[in-house]
């Protein structure tokens, strides 16, 4: 499991790579690592928060109280699989999952 960070967004090809010539499957929380080679990814869909981002600095840029704004969490989750990844690795994702991704790369 990948965890997602600043590090690992960076590295992301590089732990791809590597997780692929040893035959390990990897999952993680952003479509990025996914796209560059990973295996699968569930987690927010992170267009979605920096709307919501950009939606709250603009009332704090309008006058309003921080404090008075409410917190929110992610509502929309991405479910993303690479099948070149899967192939290369002999695994089989189920149908169930395929039908279930909100984007295959194939």
């Amino acid at each position: 499991m990948v965890l997602s960070s600043p590090h690992s967004y960076v590295a992301r090809d590089r732990i791809a790579k590597l997780a692929l010539q040893r035959k390990l499957p990897t999952i993680g929380q952003g479509d990025a690592l996914v796209r560059a080679g990973g295996l699968i990814s569930y987690g927010p869909d992170l267009l979605g928060t920096f709307g919501r981002t950009a939606y709250f600095v603009d009332r704090v840029l309008k006058g309003a109280s921080p404090a008075g704004l409410p917190i929110e969490q992610p509502t929309q989750y991405l479910l993303v699989v690479n099948l070149k990844t899967a192939k290369a690795l002999g695994i089989t994702i189920p149908e169930s999952i395929l039908v279930r991704a909100d984007e295959v790369i194939r």
